[in-house]
């Protein structure tokens, strides 16, 4: 199924197009069985996610509700969530009492982790990654789990290589990703202690016009900032098409838990995408800093494609609809991605 090729040009239009099912969506959500709670549904990929499964939801005629539960720092992102119908909860999904108490589902998918401020405070990502699994896994145990991970667990490989598999060991650098392969030990452990099904997605920044590495130079560029080229590929995939492979990726959980790389097919380089940003924006030639190394933070997602299907939204578009954002005015999150660093320090 080919989506719609034009560039997004409002939020209404951006937000209609993260969350349009998919024939697979659609399959998954027939097949269900029951409820389906997202748990740290107030960040970033959370309410597209929750509005996906919805609509899949609907567009499969069954009658599940889907439930959100998160701190919701933002209310109008709960107020815009039950608006449509999804339930939510207020919840500190570091709190026993608060997580014992969320209502039953049968399918979970958990996206609860920290990235940023890791290297002020260090102890709460460890908290957020490895306590709060644990906890979600204790109270989830006879469910589905479908948990967020990151591919900053694999080690830099080398950029001819196509990126890390999902065989390949594991060498997370700096604590952010150390504590996220505690998150994976942690859902591990839980999983052979009650048989419970989980499937691991280490995803590879989603692109969603709003944020995403894509944005991040393309902002540069506008602006005649120097792009760095110390981390010179990348990958990245559309924020749609992301979901649509975690919602259906409730169908691989197994235990011991499966793991799936999720990102875009396409290794890309810092240097050619900001030079046909810079060409999109009628911007001057971009201003690099640094210089590319022959290893970089890659993943290699040719699994979940044979899976389910490469990406509908090629890195060719990624690019043009993210100029066209820029140039449109599109609001930015003003998130960076931080996608330059290579020590692992964020």
């Amino acid at each position: 199924m080919t989506p719609d090729s034009r560039p997004p040009s409002t939020e209404a239009e951006l937000d209609e197009r993260l969350t349009d099912p998919t024939p697979g969506t659609v399959e998954a959500a027939e097949e269900l069985g029951g409820d389906l709670i997202i748990l740290g549904a107030g960040g970033k990929l959370g309410p597209s996610l929750a509005m996906l499964v919805r609509r899949s939801i609907h567009a499969a005629g069954v009658s599940h509700q889907v439930t959100c539960a998160s701190r919701f720092s933002d209310p109008d992102v709960r107020k815009s969530l039950e608006a449509a119908g999804i339930g939510t909860v207020v919840c500190d999904l570091l709190d026993p009492a608060q997580v014992a108490g969320l209502p039953d589902a049968l399918n979970v998918v958990f996206m609860v982790g920290r990235k940023f401020g890791t290297g002020s405070d260090a102890a709460a990502t460890w908290a957020a990654n490895c306590l709060a699994p644990a906890l979600a896994a204790e109270r989830y145990r006879g469910s589905r789990i479908v948990a967020m991970s990151t591919g900053n667990v694999y080690p830099l490989v080398a950029v001819e290589s196509g990126g890390a598999t999902e065989d390949t060991p594991v060498e997370p650098v700096g604590e952010y990703a150390q504590s996220s392969l505690g998150r994976e030990r942690v859902l591990e452990y839980c999983s052979g202690r009650h048989d419970t099904r989980i499937t691991l997605i280490r995803l590879n920044y989603a692109t969603d016009l709003r944020y995403g590495v894509l944005v991040d130079i393309a902002w540069k560029v506008r602006h005649g900032e120097p792009v760095d080229l110390t981390m010179g590929w990348f990958n990245t995939i559309w924020q749609g098409d992301a979901n649509a492979a975690v919602m259906r990726a409730l169908g691989l959980c197994e235990c011991p838990p499966e793991v799936l790389n999720v990102t875009g097919p396409e290794v890309l380089s810092v240097r050619d995408v900001a030079t046909r940003l810079a060409r999109h924006l009628a911007a001057p030639e971009p201003v690099f800093i640094g210089c590319e190394s022959e290893v970089a933070l890659l993943s290699d997602a040719s699994r979940c494609h044979d899976l389910f299907g490469r990406p509908r939204v090629s890195a060719e578009m990624l690019v043009e609809w993210t100029a066209n954002w820029i140039l449109a005015g599109g609001r930015s999150l003003g998130r960076p991605t931080h996608f330059e660093v290579r020590d692992g320090v964020f």
